[in-house]
């Protein structure tokens, strides 16, 4: 019986198949072989476990060298239970291992086929006990019959390199590979998905030849090659979809928005009290090109925190006010809203008061739209956006409600576009009668791959210098579980930065009305440790609090309170994560920093140092030495790169969450291919994908392709490629 690459995996294994299917999900024998094994045992060796760590995975093959039964008393049923004792012999080491069982005769089978001499797989956590490693309760599969000799026998047929998949549910790496092997041996139309002549021009194999080397190769050399292969697939198809995009957004109608002479935006540069960047400059005459262009500008424009990109953005959308259109700038908080609101209109003065006594000759109106505002605000503010009279629309979640129309939407901007899903940012879109141009802000900076490969289909720009008069930022990480006397100066750093007029930040995890977390330390929360302070080592000191469930009246009094100075410490939540602008903060304190990722607390970190005076932020932790968490914090405190630091943040978080998991609902697509670590692989497949699509933009002459990209633009993750 001879399958294909989309035959039911039903078809195969009967009993065992069905038991895939329904703990996997994976329908076609395709889906199987799509399952990579996660790493490869050598026969008879066993791993440095120098170089392991508790709770790590580890897998061998060896001979059972003793196994010993005994039993115990169960602490919790206070009844007889046992457990065998097992020495396993590999090549270059021996591991003990200890299986646990309850029942009398579950116990005797196991002695039984853990007799000494016979050869096994095994694979488990590795746990440190009496001062040795030891594997408890290994999954296992043994090798030959009873006796000795059918073992050795067992082992010498078994290959140099046995896979090892990950599990999923009650199916174990056994249970796959046995399954995996059989349809191995039946399937006999492995689809390509490469054209011919970019295979070859790379010396790739074939796809069949990858996918039985993956699962079953002989050494290291063929495991190698297709490697190399399989990656190639996942760069090249990604890449053919990105291009494919990248044409359909060229081909697609715009209004232009041209520069016009003499209009707002040369008015808002002529009274610039300073000058812009390099890089500043270099990026609004591109933005400013592309609006004027008669396709859709779709760009990402990413920077370091306190690099300017609102003032970029607001320039491209005084351009496109000037061309008779309006832009809309999305917030993903009512924070960060009022905050650009209160920015832009601080920047344009009498240029952004349109339709009002006092405003320039040449001016336009700028409104906020938030799901709190009173009923007469709201309808004030949808009326000015439908009416035209609001050049530029500011607003959040807000301003995707159906009822919220647009005179003639011409720019959308999206600011920290993680915060928003793909039907949200393209509800927006949708408010103009052609395709508005779209600019996407982030403050955390991607590595160049990984902007190539979630990207591909927006022009990325990236402001990398500051402006001039920035503060120097010191970050120190303040170990309290070691150095408890640290917290102290902590608070001692904070008054004498306030005796010098300057104010600031203590950032907490939680708000206080909160379940506190079962596991682990008791986090601090804004609305304990405010008073605390007050009453303690900051009495005297003006204190407010600010966290996401205070009325939005009561956060904006609380932040113009603290932007006026009235305010000395801020005790907050990470709602101050983006786009608060206090220029006389100098210091935070960041309590249980360990519960932060590095990118959140280079976000936070940003809230200091805007003005010209230095600033300190203290990461205090109670990680343990040692520990991931404090090697984390160690990086944030080592530099200020925030391109280093999205790096060692995706190392960590992995590339599941950078192609947008949380986004599209979806596992990554992404199996063999690391978006930091392959780049040269990624460069090659986009140059290759863009130029095989200008010959074949249909893909009529490479099938196999075309059904991969079919697949992927068939799928909720195409969602977010097409609307990103």
């Amino acid at each position: 019986m001879k399958l294909t690459w989309d035959s039911p995996l039903s078809t195969i294994g009967g009993k065992k198949a069905s038991e895939v299917v329904k703990e996997t999900g994976f329908e076609t024998i395709g889906d199987l072989l799509g399952h990579y094994p996660r790493s490869y045992v050598e026969k008879g060796r066993l791993s440095d476990l120098g170089q392991l760590q508790e709770g790590d995975l580890l897998s061998l093959v060896g001979e059972i060298v003793s196994s010993e039964a005994k039993t115990y008393q169960d602490r919790r049923t206070k009844r007889t239970a046992y457990r065998q004792e097992v020495l396993v012999k590999a090549e270059d080491g021996n591991l003990r291992m200890t299986f646990f069982d309850r029942a009398q005769h579950t116990a005797q089978w196991r002695s039984k086929q853990l007799a000494v001499g016979r050869i096994g797989m095994f694979s488990g956590k590795l746990k440190w006990f009496n001062g040795r490693w030891e594997l408890n309760n290994p999954n296992s599969r043994m090798y030959g019959a009873d006796d000795a000799d059918d073992a050795v026998d067992a082992f010498a047929k078994m290959p140099e390199l046995i896979p090892i998949y990950p599990v999923i549910g009650k199916v174990d790496s056994w249970q796959l590979e046995e399954l995996i092997g059989l349809a191995l041996d039946l399937v006999d139309d492995v689809p390509d998905p490469l054209p011919d002549a970019v295979r070859d021009g790379r010396e790739l194999l074939t796809a069949d030849q990858a996918y039985r080397w993956i699962h079953r190769p002989d050494d290291h050399r063929q495991l190698g090659a297709a490697r190399k292969r399989l990656k190639y697939d996942e760069a090249f198809v990604t890449q053919a979809v990105l291009a494919r995009r990248r044409a359909e957004h060229r081909a697609e109608p715009a209004t232009p928005r041209p520069r016009i002479v003499g209009g707002l935006a040369d008015r808002f540069d002529e009274r610039l009290p300073f000058e812009l960047t390099a890089g500043q400059d270099r990026i609004g005459d591109e933005l400013a090109d592309e609006l004027a262009a008669s396709h859709p500008m779709h760009r990402l424009l990413q920077g370091e925190v306190g690099s300017g990109k609102t003032l970029v953005a607001l320039r491209a959308m005084l351009q496109v006010v000037d061309a008779g259109g309006q832009a809309a700038l999305l917030a993903p908080t009512e924070v960060l809203a009022q905050q650009h609101l209160r920015s832009i209109r601080a920047m344009l003065g009498d240029l952004g008061e349109g339709g009002l006594l006092g405003a320039a000759e040449v001016s336009t109106g700028v409104t906020l739209l938030t799901g709190s505002m009173g009923t007469a605000a709201r309808r004030q503010a949808m009326l000015d956006a439908a009416s035209g009279e609001a050049g530029i629309v500011i607003g959040t979640h807000a301003l995707l409600e159906e009822k919220v129309q647009f005179y003639d939407l011409g720019l959308v901007v999206v600011d920290e576009q993680h915060r928003f899903g793909v039907e949200q940012r393209a509800a927006l879109t949708s408010k103009s009668g052609t395709p508005p141009h779209v600019l996407v802000m982030t403050a955390t900076p991607i590595p160049r791959t990984v902007a190539m490969t979630v990207f591909g289909d927006l022009d990325t720009s990236t402001l990398s210098e500051l402006p001039a008069g920035r503060g120097e930022v010191q970050t120190s990480v303040v170990p309290v579980r070691q150095q408890p006397a640290w917290l102290d100066r902590a608070w001692s750093r904070i008054r004498e930065e306030v005796a010098a007029g300057r104010q600031a930040y203590v950032v907490c995890a939680r708000i206080g009305d909160e379940p506190a977390p079962e596991e682990g330390p008791e986090l601090h929360a804004v609305e304990d440790l405010a008073p605390e302070l007050a009453a303690g080592p900051l009495a005297g000191l003006r204190i407010e609090k600010l966290h996401g469930r205070m009325t939005p009246d009561d956060k904006d009094r609380v932040m113009q309170a603290f932007a006026a100075g009235e305010v000395d410490v801020l005790v907050s939540t990470t709602v101050i994560e983006v786009g608060v602008d206090v220029p006389n903060s100098t210091v935070m304190v960041i309590l249980d920093a360990e519960r932060f990722g590095v990118s959140q607390l280079h976000q936070l970190r940003g809230r200091i140092g805007r003005g010209g005076h230095s600033g300190l932020c203290l990461l205090v932790t109670t990680a343990a030495p040692d520990s991931p968490s404090l090697e984390r914090l160690t990086a944030v405190a080592s530099t200020r790169d925030g391109f280093e630091l999205s790096r060692i943040d995706l190392e960590q978080r992995r590339e599941g969450d950078v192609l947008g998991v949380q986004q599209s609902g979806r596992r990554s697509s992404l199996k063999l291919l690391s978006v930091l670590t392959d780049e040269d692989v990624i460069v090659s497949a986009r140059d290759a994908a863009t130029g095989y699509l200008a010959q074949d933009p249909d893909l009529a002459g490479a099938p196999g392709l075309r059904a991969a990209v079919q697949a992927i633009e068939d799928s909720e993750r195409a969602d977010f490629l097409d609307k990103g």
